[in-house]
């Protein structure tokens, strides 16, 4: 097998079988934190936050250092990019001295960037646009729940909220890669630009799965398997909570939405939640929920990414499995 750099920049840069190979490696690095350790030596892993972070940074942080690695964690005040360098002079300095290179930053175009320039993996730990880390470790949680990465294909996800941003978006493109029924509900201006809706369209039918873009929460939710959201306000956008939420509270997961989906549906968040806004008490802190088990998926499923891509690099097939 031939090395190839590949990247994570948004959820279809694997397909069906990479994603559901990626999920099975952190099922088994769940059963086994030090399952591979790709990174001894220590090899660095550049680790980049131009936005605050508490999961990101601890799952990377710590998964870096289990992976048998060097964990090197820049904030933007604490780098040269903070300050205006290119990005592409930072992705030529970084890929001569680290194995991997993660970035938790604003627009899509800078990882992409980040990507065309560097000769070691490119993760994208979040930017306005997807959140692919998040939505592997959100469908590894519903491969535990459910028996494993076969289980995946043809269970009906429902996402309820701002249904144009970053979680939506890589709900429809990690959704329709995996095969499943994908449901996004959000009110008038706040839905999926078309193009995402179009690429998960055409990537479901290849796939097996099917997308729905509504502004009926009900609808979305009736039947589902597992129902997701998220804060209603971005990070910055805190001042504006009371005059931004207006337009969601139809969207509220509470007890009255989930008897609407199926009796054992799992309810996760991707958090920071706000409890009695985006999701009642009564359900994140309820049976259902299974966002603390989400929330350590991160850490797992961030490992197997990593390892995954750093065995494409390299092509040692012991790392892909």
């Amino acid at each position: 097998m031939d090395g190839q750099l590949r990247h994570m920049l948004r959820d279809d840069d694997v397909n069906h079988d990479e994603q559901k190979q990626i999920i099975a490696l952190g099922l088994k690095f769940r059963e086994n934190r030090f399952y591979k350790r790709p990174f001894e030596g220590p090899q660095g892993v550049a680790v980049l936050f131009d936005k605050p972070s508490t999961r990101t940074r601890s799952s990377f942080s710590i998964g870096v250092a289990e992976l048998g690695g060097y964990p090197l964690v820049i904030d933007k005040s604490g780098s040269q990019l903070g300050r205006g360098e290119p990005v592409a002079d930072t992705a030529r300095v970084l890929t001569r001295m680290a194995y991997g290179i993660v970035w938790r930053t604003f627009g899509q175009e800078r990882v992409e960037e980040m990507a065309k320039y560097a000769t070691v993996p490119v993760v994208n730990a979040l930017t306005d646009q997807f959140h692919p880390c998040q939505v592997l470790a959100d469908f590894m949680t519903i491969a535990q729940f459910r028996g494993g990465v076969d289980a995946l294909a043809g269970q009906t996800i429902a996402y309820l909220g701002d249904a144009a941003n970053n979680m939506a978006n890589s709900y429809l493109l990690a959704g329709a890669t995996a095969g499943m029924n994908v449901r996004i509900a959000g009110p008038y201006g706040y839905l999926p630009a078309q193009d995402i809706v179009d690429d998960a369209k055409r990537i479901a039918a290849q796939n097996g799965g099917s997308i729905l873009v509504t502004t009926d929460p009900r609808e979305a939710v009736d039947g589902a398997d597992c129902v997701f959201t998220d804060t209603w306000v971005s990070m910055g956008e805190e001042s504006e909570y009371e005059k931004r939420s207006k337009p969601f509270w139809d969207y509220q997961v509470n007890d009255e939405l989930m008897k609407l989906a199926k009796p054992d549906a799992l309810f996760q968040h991707c958090l920071p939640a706000y409890r009695g806004k985006e999701v009642t008490a009564s359900v994140i802190d309820g049976p259902q929920s299974v966002v603390w088990d989400e929330a350590e998926n991160r850490l797992h499923a961030q490992k197997a990414l990593l390892t995954w891509l750093t065995g494409q690099l390299r092509g040692d097939e012991s790392l892909l499995a």
